[in-house]
């Protein structure tokens, strides 16, 4: 089982939208040994964002409720994926890599409109797909 968790700022919107985009789109490539999660650095137990929860809707993910969850303790059998280099850097292990890492950084869009928000999503589907591609080939080449 490979866990990998996306790690953004307060884990309303980046990074949950990126833990479900990645649950789907791994289901709908029949990768079924990956477990996803996410979680803020400064998270403060809030519901997803409004906006969010809108354009996972319209997308066809998930967006249920669910309130942000803070970075603890971090597990060493854990493939951290964060948003930013900047929250890579804050990331205290080896196994971390960030969206730019893939395909591009993905600016926070927090307050801004439904639009800016479906920009962020379809960010967030290409770095996902480019993570699943390499979780694939790698394992072809095993």
């Amino acid at each position: 089982m490979i866990e990998i968790c996306f790690v953004c700022t307060g884990n309303t919107c980046r990074s949950v939208m990126a833990e479900r985009i990645a649950r789907k789109k791994a289901k709908l490539r029949k990768i079924k040994d990956i477990k996803f999660s996410s979680c803020g650095l400064f998270a403060k137990k809030e519901n997803i964002n409004q906006n969010a929860k809108k354009i996972l809707k319209d997308l066809g993910y998930d967006a249920r409720d669910r309130k942000s969850v803070k970075l603890g303790k971090i597990k060493p059998t854990t493939l951290y994926v964060a948003v930013t280099d900047n929250h890579k850097e804050r990331i205290l292990t080896k196994k971390c890599l960030s969206f730019k890492d893939l395909y591009g950084e993905v600016p926070d869009p927090y307050g801004q409109t439904e639009e800016v928000y479906l920009k962020t999503a379809r960010m967030i589907e290409k770095n996902i797909d480019i993570l699943l591609d390499k979780i694939e080939n790698m394992r072809g080449n095993l």
